[in-house]
């Protein structure tokens, strides 16, 4: 799953919050340099987004040393059951959001790096229809990828819809958005230029759902779970997890029901938090449901 596989699971006594996360939690790790400054648009048409740093705040106090437990064990279960356990998935789900993370608005915060890379996305997919791709590829100096497949083109531009860094958030945001891009074609996206506001919708809700699991699956630890040794049922697993996730995110997205064209920064910052809360919410409820059926 992603990152998950090189991450043996975060401990308990880790701070719930990172302490370089700021209140709005649109930053990565503190910069020693000030950020670029995004260039005014002449014609009134959103310009791509820089990723936003963050100031340091005060250390968070450690969080309870077992408020993965119940995530983790209910997983193992429903890993064990070769996806069949479907009660299990709610649970550990339910639990994942309500007591690991401390609830919606606390597992948004935590998506910062993730969310930050989400408002980048949804900038430059705004601008490229508005403008043109091969406009809102020269804002970023990348106009050498227009005309190139659409696949390539975003592989161009990883580093400025999340740039690479060391720490596991940083690695969650690109991880999430390799897996997206290897999502287009499967989800009948192959042009840039002529992209609709439904496909801007399932680019991003693409990316969030592939955050999700992956920052899901660092938390509760995938070296703790137990998979199954059959490759099929191990696949069927994964397959059911991120189903479940996408639909939790897909409901948050059009409940959210707002035009990212019309968005001026802060609108997108907004929206992203919005939807990102939104779909934690909405995971809490479903896996709910599902451990009661």
């Amino acid at each position: 799953m992603g990152t998950s596989s090189a991450f043996g699971g975060a401990s308990g006594q880790k701070p719930l919050i990172p302490s370089w996360l700021t209140d709005d939690g649109f930053g990565a790790a503190p910069q020693a340099t000030p950020p670029v400054q995004p260039a005014v648009p002449t014609n009134g048409a959103p310009t791509a987004l820089p990723a936003a740093p963050a100031e340091r705040t005060p250390v968070v106090p450690s969080g309870d040393s077992e408020r993965y437990s119940a995530a983790r064990n209910s997983f193992t279960r429903f890993a064990g059951s070769g996806g069949s356990d479907s009660r299990s998935l709610g649970r550990a789900l339910s639990h994942y959001v309500a007591r690991s993370m401390g609830g919606s608005s606390q597992a948004a915060i935590r998506m910062g790096n993730a969310r930050a890379s989400t408002a980048n996305l949804a900038s430059f997919l705004s601008d490229a229809r508005v403008n043109g791709a091969q406009a809102a590829l020269r804002t970023l100096n990348l106009e050498r990828l227009a005309g190139r497949p659409i696949e390539e083109i975003f592989i161009g531009l990883s580093d400025y819809i999340c740039p690479e860094g060391g720490s596991i958030d940083e690695g969650i945001s690109r991880d999430a958005f390799m897996e997206t891009i290897a999502d287009l074609t499967a989800a009948g996206i192959s042009n840039i230029d002529g992209l609709t506001p439904d496909q801007i919708q399932t680019v991003l809700e693409l990316y969030i759902t592939h955050a999700i699991e992956a920052r899901l699956c660092n938390d509760i630890g995938i070296k703790a779970v137990t998979f199954p040794s059959d490759i099929t049922a191990a696949e069927r697993v994964q397959a059911q997890l991120r189903d479940f996730i996408r639909r939790g995110v897909s409901d948050a997205v059009t409940a959210v029901g707002v035009n990212v064209l019309s968005f001026s920064r802060e609108q997108v910052m907004n929206f992203v938090t919005g939807v990102y809360q939104s779909a934690f919410d909405i995971l809490l409820q479903l896996g709910e449901q599902e451990a009661q059926q």
